[in-house]
């Protein structure tokens, strides 16, 4: 794991914390986003803990940058939630979910442990709190575009994007789609194979972007 945060105290607690966490290994810190794709490249870290607002390059512009490469880490972003546009970006360029700067310890190590196990970190409620704030001047373009991304799929991968929108799991989805896990699985990898997605919260954002959740 690689911490990037500009303030020196903040990557200091979130070592300590981090450091005395079982199965997690620290490799590296970074103070600016410029820094992020040197750091990547040295230390192949599997999950990048990454701050939004840096004075350099920002952490979405680093999300962007590091999310665009093959076998990219897992981002998780650090927020506030008077940043929660910027947070709505980072989870569209492919982040894999946020924490708040208060969050408890514990939480903390919870859901770096859920990232990097692949299992999504925004629940439904999150995620349409997330949502209301966003002030949007594109709102009707990107409804129109996320609408037109979901006819590309079947009937059936639509029900799976809708379903993961609502924050099932796997094996939720399975039960109310009578379906088994290894054909839900199908359908989300076939879901990110067409959309052109690298993780489930992307899917979630598109179907709430498009009005079907």
């Amino acid at each position: 794991m690689v911490i990037v945060d500009d303030d020196a105290l903040v990557r200091a607690g979130l070592a300590m914390l981090l450091a005395g966490a079982d199965g997690i290994t620290l490799v590296g810190e970074a103070a600016d986003g410029s820094e992020v794709a040197q750091a990547v490249a040295e230390h192949e870290p599997d999950i990048l803990l990454m701050d939004i607002r840096m004075p350099g390059m920002d952490g979405l512009a680093a999300t962007e940058q590091v999310r665009a490469q093959a076998d990219a880490p897992e981002v998780i972003v650090l927020t506030t939630f008077d940043a929660d546009d910027y947070v709505l970006r980072a989870l569209r360029a492919g982040a894999g979910g946020f924490l708040l700067k208060d969050t408890p310890p514990a939480e903390i190590v919870r859901a770096v442990r859920a990232v990097a196990a692949g299992e999504p970190m925004l629940s439904p409620t999150i995620t349409r709190r997330l949502i209301g704030h966003v002030r949007d001047s594109e709102g009707d373009d990107r409804k129109r575009h996320a609408r037109e991304q979901l006819d590309r799929l079947t009937e059936r991968e639509r029900e799976v994007a809708v379903a993961i929108a609502d924050g099932k799991s796997n094996a939720e989805i399975s039960r109310e789609l009578y379906m088994s896990v290894a054909t839900v699985k199908a359908h989300v990898s076939r879901v990110l194979e067409k959309l052109d997605f690298n993780n489930r919260v992307q899917i979630a954002l598109l179907a709430h972007d498009a009005g079907q959740a």
